[in-house]
This record gives structure tokens, C-alpha cells and sequence, in this order.
């Protein structure tokens, strides 16, 4: 697969563009997603701020907190593009790599301290700290492991995707 350089201005501005998928609010509908008009009032009512307009369409930055599911962006938005029943979780999980600090044998529980619903739980290892472990039918894919970790080991993969240490 080809990558498209990045223009000068994009280096510049520290935008970079990734082959990751774009995760949309909870609920918004993947049919619906093209009547987005990007007026931004999701992004205005999202009490953690991580909802912002890429290419006018809403996605979410888990980098900079969690989704709570409170269901504020779709309350707020002007056009048909989201589920009319609340939802509680996302299509996706976190994966946990192996730069993760205690397969470094470095003690870090920081993903487990923040998950809201015990997903990442840590078991032991004979003569090292412990080590995590992910649940995934736990797992509501919320995002608040993921800007905790000081080594940036946790992402986000579709749910039927086989993590190596989830």
C-alpha cells in the first residue's frame, strides 16, 4: 500500500496522516455518517473533549481522554446520524503491545487504575512484576487505558481481532 507524502504545511503543523481508522461517536451510524454536516455541535458538548471534526466528520481522540458514553454528542446534533437507542460500548477493544513497561519488567498498572469496568486486570509472573491481561468482553472500548500509558502501549482494535496479550 502506497502512502501520499506529507505536504510541508502538514509537517509543519505536526499533522500526519495514518492508514488507522478514524472511531466515530457512539452511535453514529456508519450509513448516516455522509448527512454529517460538521457543524461541530458534537464537539462543543463533549464534557472530555475528545470529539473533533477531521474532513468535517466527528471522530474521537482517545489520546487526549475517554468517552463516558453520556451520550451528549448525539443530544446535541442537528441531523439523523445517530442511533436512536443508547449505546454503551464500541465495535472495538484495546490491544496491549509488548513495549508495554512490565513485559520491560518495569511495574505499571497505570491502564488497569483507569479502566472504568476492570477490563485489564494484572496477573502475576514468577520473578518479574505483573503482567496485564485484557477481558475483552469487558472492554467497552471507552479509550481511558490509552492516554495513561506512558509508553503509549495501548490501542484500539476491531473486537474480532485477536490481540497477542489481550
Amino acid at each position: 500500500m502506497r502512502q501520499e507524502a506529507l505536504s510541508r504545511r502538514d509537517f509543519l503543523k505536526g499533522s500526519r496522516r495514518s492508514a488507522a481508522v478514524s472511531i466515530r461517536p457512539p452511535g453514529m451510524l456508519d450509513a448516516a455518517s455522509a448527512d454529517c454536516t460538521g457543524c461541530g455541535a458534537c464537539v462543543e458538548h463533549c464534557p472530555t473533549g475528545i470529539v473533533s471534526l477531521v474532513d468535517n466528520r466527528p471522530v474521537l481522540d482517545f489520546a487526549a481522554g475517554e468517552c463516558t458514553f453520556c451520550g451528549a454528542c448525539a443530544e446535541h446534533c442537528p441531523e439523523p446520524v445517530f442511533a436512536e437507542d443508547a449505546v454503551t460500548r464500541f465495535d472495538h477493544v484495546v490491544a496491549i503491545a509488548t513495549s508495554c513497561l512490565p513485559f520491560q519488567r518495569v511495574d505499571c498498572q497505570a491502564c488497569r487504575d483507569a479502566c472504568p469496568t476492570g477490563a485489564i486486570r494484572f496477573r502475576p509472573v514468577l520473578g518479574g512484576p505483573f503482567v496485564p491481561e485484557l477481558t475483552a468482553a469487558a472492554c467497552t472500548g471507552c479509550g481511558a487505558c490509552i492516554s495513561v500509558c506512558p509508553v503509549s502501549a495501548v490501542s484500539i482494535v476491531p473486537q474480532s481481532a485477536e490481540a497477542a496479550y489481550a
